[in-house]
């Protein structure tokens, strides 16, 4: 794609997304999450792929549902209350509005969209679709969090956890086992959404530091299948220990950055006497753990025969300093979290 081009959609992107965050105004948002959507569509198509083609064609008719029924709710909104304000919402378009922006971000049960599209584009756009892109809608849903629904969100949050464990374990693309991943990590965010916005918030920004490394990683080995980062460790033994380490940390297994947000949402539920719920999300988690634990055992315990230790480990020219950085963030953030959270 023409440098040009690309520089215009990025900024587009940018664009899109500051719109959506600095308005509030139900048409201005709506009209950010739109030029986010279609700022993203030829990026998607740049590798002229048949699969990318039907990516864009499944994310765009998605997004185009989603925005009509978002736009709806909006207009039913200002019938009632006579304005477009954000933070004045009627009950009527509550429901409806929730489920719009749930179904931009790809939550279950309107997930179906997300593993196709993810593994019909590359790398690089999975990783601008599973960070940037779910920042608008997230911004819109912690804004309207003191009026949403709870019963929605713990039922859409409980169901997609379930189906991000559920639908990753068969699977041996990389990229839809990240999509999967991306839909249990949101169901955790959106469970405590409407008892604790900030804990919600928190959960997000470490959900975008590990899923950018994970991608990082992923683009280094430049590895899109199971198979081909068995062998990774010959290429690159460091790049292949911090992917493992990130791994886990996605699984939120202790001392690693994924931990504290499943702890503190945890205890959070219980506070809320919410047993069965924390129980339940628990329980749920447990079969995300399976597919990131058998991503870790390939990389960490298994060597492809017929390959050699080389004595010079092949590393290209990349960001390495950018990669360093988002790395170590997705993994030694638990000492930082009571200093974060009391900011």
């Amino acid at each position: 794609m023409n440098p040009l081009a690309m520089m215009m959609f990025l900024t587009s992107l940018a664009i899109g997304t500051t719109i959506t965050l600095s308005s509030h105004h139900w048409l201005l948002a709506w009209i950010g999450l739109e030029i986010n959507t279609l700022a993203l569509l030829p990026i998607m198509t740049k590798t002229p792929h048949p699969r990318a083609i039907e990516a864009a064609t499944k994310y765009f008719l998605t997004q185009a549902t989603a925005s009509a029924l978002m736009l709806f709710s909006c207009l039913i909104n200002a019938m009632q209350a006579g304005e477009w304000d954000i933070n004045t919402p009627s009950n009527l378009m509550m429901n409806s509005l929730s489920i719009a922006i749930m179904m931009k971000l790809g939550l279950a049960p309107m997930h179906f969209w997300l593993p196709e599209v993810l593994q019909g584009i590359s790398l690089v756009t999975g990783l601008i679709l599973s960070t940037w892109q779910k920042i608008p809608p997230m911004i819109l849903l912690f804004q309207i969090s003191h009026n949403i629904n709870l019963s929605l969100t713990v039922i859409l949050g409980l169901t997609s956890v379930l189906i991000g464990g559920w639908g990753g374990i068969g699977q041996t693309q990389i990229r839809k086992i990240m999509a999967f991943s991306s839909i249990g990590h949101l169901g955790w965010i959106i469970i405590i959404l409407k008892l604790n916005p900030q804990l919600s918030l928190f959960n997000f920004i470490l959900y975008t530091i590990m899923t950018t490394a994970m991608f990082l990683s992923m683009i280094m080995l430049s590895a899109t299948k199971m198979s081909q980062i068995s062998t990774s460790w010959t290429k690159n033994p460091a790049l292949t220990t911090t992917t493992m380490l990130v791994l886990l940390s996605l699984a939120g297994l202790p001392p690693l950055t994924g931990f504290p947000p499943k702890l503190l949402i945890i205890m959070e539920l219980i506070k809320q006497n919410m047993f069965i719920s924390a129980t339940l999300i628990m329980l749920a988690s447990l079969l995300t753990l399976f597919f990131y634990l058998r991503l870790t055992y390939i990389i960490a315990l298994t060597l492809s025969p017929n390959t050699h230790n080389s004595t010079i480990w092949r590393t290209p020219t990349k960001p390495w300093l950018v990669f360093s950085i988002i790395n170590t963030m997705a993994l030694t953030l638990l000492p930082l979290t009571p200093a974060i959270l009391l900011t």
